[in-house]
């Protein structure tokens, strides 16, 4: 039975959310699947994903073959890399410590460049939102400076036609 790591779609219409799993490559794409590895949602800036690591490197030692995007996620994720690291553990290349500690190595700096980028994504919010707030008052400005010629301009009038008014 060829299995599949691929994802399952969720969610509503224009808001998806998948579920990451392992599937008999013969079912339906939202069809019976052999066990949930975790969940994709792309609605989110980073995409939030969450994933059982064991579960999926298992799965891709006994022969799973993941699609595209399923790839894509677990090598972000680094299944693919603690698949690599394992095998070379069977290989005697590698023993258990040394791949736990290049693991939490390379755990580490993802995290640190997805800190990274969320900082970079809430100073870019924040920049907008000042930029936007400095536009407003800019026109709030202009607008009370308008109100105030207006008004300068009618008691001018005013006292025009109270002169005139006094001369006849």
């Amino acid at each position: 039975m060829p299995v599949k790591i691929r994802l399952q779609r969720h969610g509503k219409k224009g808001k998806p959310f998948y579920w990451i799993v392992a599937a008999d490559s013969r079912s339906k794409r939202d069809g019976k699947y052999l066990e949930k590895l975790g969940t994709y949602n792309p609605n989110v800036n980073p995409a939030e994903i969450n994933l059982n690591l064991d579960g999926a490197v298992e799965w891709l030692q006994n022969g799973a073959q993941p699609t595209d995007t399923a790839r894509a996620i677990l090598s972000y994720k680094g299944v693919m890399l603690k698949k690599h690291l394992v095998e070379g553990v069977r290989k005697g290349a590698l023993t258990e410590e040394q791949v736990e500690e290049r693991f939490s190595a390379w755990v580490a700096e993802k995290e640190a460049a997805v800190a990274g980028k969320t900082n970079q994504l809430a100073e870019a919010k924040a920049k907008a939102k000042a930029e936007a707030l400095a536009a407003e008052k800019a026109v709030n400005e202009a607008r009370l400076a308008a109100t105030a010629e207006a008004e300068a301009e009618a008691t001018a009038e005013e006292v025009a036609e109270e002169a005139a008014s006094e001369e006849e």
